[in-house]
């Protein structure tokens, strides 16, 4: 057996055993260091130099802001947005859970803090005008995904640090599948509830309550605006950009909305701290993923492939299939630190842009958010709708196939998403 056999079996074994991903990864680490005769000190370099990158400061500040953007008040001014945008009938709430989840996108970065946030307040909506629970769920849970897409995305920051591509660019480039994939969301959501009979009839779209819910939650409107186009226009960087959405929802949400309390500021930062040990399993993936380098694995998965065929488009759809697969049972983080070192190179030498394949490999990992067993929107959104993951599970296959239109969408035209990037940045060399 093969040194990068047994490497292979004893990670899954040690995931199937249900071993912690992060202890899973550094066991198998450390096995391939001592075959292959390296020192176990690199492990504790390279885990170290992984937490070193500044940028990484990015995620828990964006986390923090859109909990305090969430508890202070600023989340039910968008969903008052979304509602009077949609209007009032058949239908009308799912498709303004959808466009709610979009909206706070742009400011948590994170699917599942997205899911939790709009789905706490719209799933019960949902449920009290006639929406079966199982639907009211799958709407938030696949709505919820979209926080990985819609800048500013967490997993696009992951992705650009390891992939050494610029943040801003990534940001650019995914807006228009994440709008894309919004505006598939909502048809679908429109269409089941339609052919069921959910939700209740009331005042259609009318432009005054839409203007007034504006000049409401003109503050949280703002959020994104500041955030982004302080980002784009070169004002200030991603990561200080993170910091000023902080600032910002202290101050809207203590003195504008007034719904911030010293209790919800230290639940915010409570919950912060939690989420961010997520990142502990980036120490033991980046080594993981740096031995891909003394292996050559990325050469011998070009080799693999090409062997087999050199159609750029099939390579995306296997390499989006095994993506699709693994999310079943990893966090997508741990996906992209441990994966994009491996296919990386095999897109790029096809002549696929580093920054098209990371928007490919983040909406590869959305899917992931909404299949079980992992599935984490899903099981934030059956414990909301008070029902099991598995009747969330089947409820959201039709919104899976949603993002999987909208994968193929970017594999076959790939210049909808380089078109922003390219516009403001300039074509990559």
């Amino acid at each position: 057996m093969s040194d990068i056999s047994l490497i292979i079996i004893t990670f899954i074994v040690l995931v199937i055993g249900g071993v912690p991903l992060f202890v899973g990864v550094g066991i198998t680490t450390v096995l391939a260091l001592f075959l292959i005769d390296i020192p176990f000190t690199l492990i504790s370099q390279i885990s170290f130099t992984s937490l070193q990158p500044f940028p990484l400061l990015t995620i828990p500040l964006f986390v923090l802001s859109g909990r305090l953007m969430e508890t202070g008040g600023m989340a039910d001014r968008l969903i008052d947005v979304a509602r009077k945008m949609v209007g009032s009938y058949r239908g009308s709430t799912g498709m303004m859970t959808v466009l709610a989840c979009m909206l706070f996108s742009a400011l948590s970065g994170s699917g599942p803090a997205t899911t939790a946030a709009i789905g706490s307040i719209t799933i019960p909506v949902m449920k009290r005008e006639g929406y079966t629970s199982k639907f009211a769920g799958a709407v938030a849970a696949a709505g919820g995904a979209l926080g990985s897409m819609i800048p500013p995305s967490n997993l696009l920051i992951i992705y650009g640090l390891i992939a050494e591509q610029s943040i801003p660019r990534l940001f650019l480039a995914g807006f228009v599948p994440g709008f894309f994939i919004t505006a598939l969301l909502v048809i679908t959501s429109y269409i089941i509830a339609r052919k069921n009979g959910f939700g209740e009839i009331g005042a259609p779209f009318s432009w005054r309550p839409f203007i007034n819910s504006l000049k409401e939650g003109k503050w949280s409107i703002g959020a994104p605006i500041l955030i982004l186009g302080g980002i784009y226009s070169g004002a200030f960087t991603p990561t200080e950009a993170a910091g000023v959405a902080v600032f910002y929802a202290l101050f809207v949400g203590v003195f504008i909305y007034k719904g911030l309390t010293l209790k919800k500021i230290y639940e915010a930062l409570r919950f912060t701290a939690l989420m961010s040990g997520l990142l502990i399993i980036i120490a033991p993936s980046y080594a993981f993923g740096q031995l891909s380098a003394f292996y050559d694995i990325g050469t011998a998965t070009q080799e693999l492939i090409t062997s087999y065929t050199s159609n750029v488009f099939i390579v995306l759809l296997l390499i989006g299939l095994i993506y699709i697969f693994v999310g079943t049972f990893m966090e997508s983080l741990a996906q992209l630190v441990l994966f994009t070192p491996v296919f990386l190179p095999v897109v790029t030498a096809l002549g696929v842009d580093p920054v098209l394949f990371g928007i490919f490999s983040v909406m590869t990992c959305e899917i992931g958010f909404l299949t079980p067993p992992l599935g984490g929107n899903l099981n934030i959104a059956s414990k909301i709708a008070k029902i099991t993951i598995e009747e969330v599970a089947v409820a959201v296959i039709p919104f899976i196939f949603a993002y999987i239109a909208g994968l193929l969408f970017l594999i076959f035209f790939p210049q909808a998403t380089l078109f922003l990037p390219d516009l403001i940045y300039g074509v990559s060399k």
